[in-house]
Order: C-alpha cells, then structure tokens, then sequence
C-alpha cells in the first residue's frame, strides 16, 4: 500500500457520470484534483467549489482542448507537478470514427502529455468486453491499452462490466404498462452490474493502492450475475405488476444490420445505424463477465466484484423518483 499521502490527481472526463463519481471518491478521500475540460463559452479558470456533503472542497477546473497533447500539456498541466492521471473519456457512441477519434487518438494524446511532464501514473477506465473484441471501439481501446501498458509509465486498467444506466432503458416502458424486451429466452448474457459510485471508488483505489498498479483489472458490481430476464422480472416485483416479456429473436438484429449495410451504401446515417445495432447485438448476446479463452465461457465465479450498490436497488430509487438515468448515447435499450 502507498495511501499515506495525499495525491495530486489530474482528471480527464470528470462531466460525465463515471468521472463525477470519480470525483467525489477523489474528494472524499482528500486528495487533491484538478479536472481538464472542454472550454464552454462564459466558463473561466477559477476554482470552483463543490458541496460534498459535510464538507467543501475547491477542485480546480481548467479548460482546453482534451484531444490535444499540447493544449493538455499547456492549458492543463501548466509545468505543474501530479502524481496521477485518470482518464474516465469515452466516445458517446462507440460507432468507429468516433471510437478512434476518442477512445484511442485523444487517450494517446494524453498519454504523451502524460510521460513529457513526468506524471508517473496513468489510470484507465476501459470496458470489459474488449476481451472478445468485435467492434470498432473495442479495438480502439486495446490498441490503446497495449501503447499505455508499453509506455513506461506504472498503468491500472480498469475493465468495468456494464453500467447501471445502461441496464435501466426499460424501466419507463414498464411503468407505461409495456413488456419488456428479452433477446432469445432472456438468458443467453448475464453481467454483475457495477455503480457509479463503486467504480469511482474502485478507481481511487487504484491511485492508492500498489496492488492495483501494473495490472489489468476487470471489476463488476456485488452479487450474483443478473440475466435480463431476472431483471425483468425484479422490475415488475417492484412496480407491482405481472411479468410481461415480448421475446426478439437475435436473427432479427441480423437482419436489421444487414439492411442497414445494403442502404448505408447510399445514405451515410444508415451506415452508422448498422454501426449502433452491431453493438447493440453484441451486448444481447455476449456476457459482460469474465471470460476464460482456455474453457471457451464466461466466468461468473471468476469475476472480481468491488463495492455495495446494486442494480435492483438501483431500480428501486428510479422508481421512487430518487434517482435519474442518464443514458445518453451508451444506451443498449
């Protein structure tokens, strides 16, 4: 353990839903952070504080471009010292130009920003499906992760399996009295679905801990893996209504991108579309746990879990109003 002493952290993709929780766990722990964001008209320097709960700290926020190793290195860094950098960056749509352009081009940038101004540590949030790789984003984050891994610089690759947020598109058309979509039977994946906020703990560990330093690290959430079905049907106990599921065969988003292909030929959007709905296939039918290459499956048992949060829980505050999905564009459903 190296945690004795307070760290300098600089922060990448700190407006997004992992970044701020990542944030907070920064806070709290009373390290030191500075988050590089993208200059927005009428923003300014100045540190800005943040109500934490009990506490105020002053996190200071600078502005550039985050795609640019001399606007990091400039704008951000300023000839300071840090001891750390996470990066939580992520392309909105994982659709091939834009993973390139995010999830490779702009995470390099800022690995070379990183080793001239002598940050020793770099700290990743990549996904856990890039261990079968079959997309565009997906490789763009392994080709990534092998240049950070052979950069010199002490590395923790974080691999989280899937979001609460993405697991929550259904819950609206359940409440409107609609069924729930299931791929197959509704158990061809499972996944231990990980928080926001035990992530950006996870991620905190990482900063504190040697352990978690040099390594690949694939994290889920607690508890048992959840299928769509047991999610369905946890989502209707909890509205109190009778399960209704409307099954989609996978060989219908089969045929859906291959029209999408065909028409994409004319029409440039429909290209992305195809883009969308492959991903969107991966996830209906591939587990976001660990996979073991030598036994050809998934392993649930294998898969390491951090945190306390969990998705039915999670359910639970949607429903009560007392929590709000932002999905954006990583959305499955």
């Amino acid at each position: 353990m190296n945690g004795d002493r307070l760290k300098r952290v600089f922060l990448l993709g700190a407006t997004g839903t992992i970044g701020r929780a990542t944030l907070r766990a920064l806070v709290r722990r009373g390290h030191e952070v500075v988050c590089f964001l993208r200059h927005k008209q009428g923003q300014s320097d100045t540190p800005v504080p943040l109500d934490f709960g009990d506490s105020l700290a002053d996190i200071e926020l600078r502005f550039g471009d985050v795609t640019c190793e001399k606007s990091l290195r400039d704008d951000g860094f300023r000839g300071e010292q840090f001891d750390a950098l996470v990066s939580c960056m992520a392309s909105r749509t994982g659709v091939p130009n834009d993973a390139w352009a995010i999830d490779h081009d702009a995470q390099l940038e800022a690995l070379k920003a990183a080793k001239a101004a002598g940050i020793p540590h770099f700290i990743l949030v990549s996904a856990i499906c890039v261990q079968k790789p079959l997309l565009a984003f997906q490789h763009a984050k392994l080709a990534f992760e092998k240049a950070l891994i052979e950069s010199g610089l002490t590395y923790s690759i974080v691999r989280p399996t899937a979001f609460f947020k993405s697991l929550s598109g259904q819950v609206d058309r359940v409440q409107m009295g609609k069924s729930f979509l299931l791929f197959g039977d509704g158990t061809l994946t499972a996944c231990k679905p990980i928080s926001d906020n035990d992530l950006g703990s996870y991620l905190v560990d990482c900063v504190d801990n040697e352990n978690l330093q040099n390594r690949i690290l694939p994290i889920g959430g607690p508890g048992d893996p959840i299928t769509p079905k047991q999610q369905g049907e946890r989502l209707f106990e909890l509205l109190g209504k009778e399960p209704k599921f409307t099954r989609v065969p996978v060989r219908l988003l089969d045929a859906i991108i291959a029209t999408l292909d065909i028409i994409g030929w004319l029409i440039p959007a429909a290209k992305a579309k195809a883009g969308l709905a492959r991903i969107g296939r991966y996830y209906a039918t591939e587990s976001m746990l660990l996979w073991d290459p030598e036994k050809g499956r998934y392993d649930s048992a294998a898969t390491p879990t951090t945190g306390s949060e969990t998705l039915f829980d999670y359910y639970a505050e949607l429903i009560r109003g007392e929590a709000t999905a932002e999905r954006g564009d990583h959305a499955v459903f």
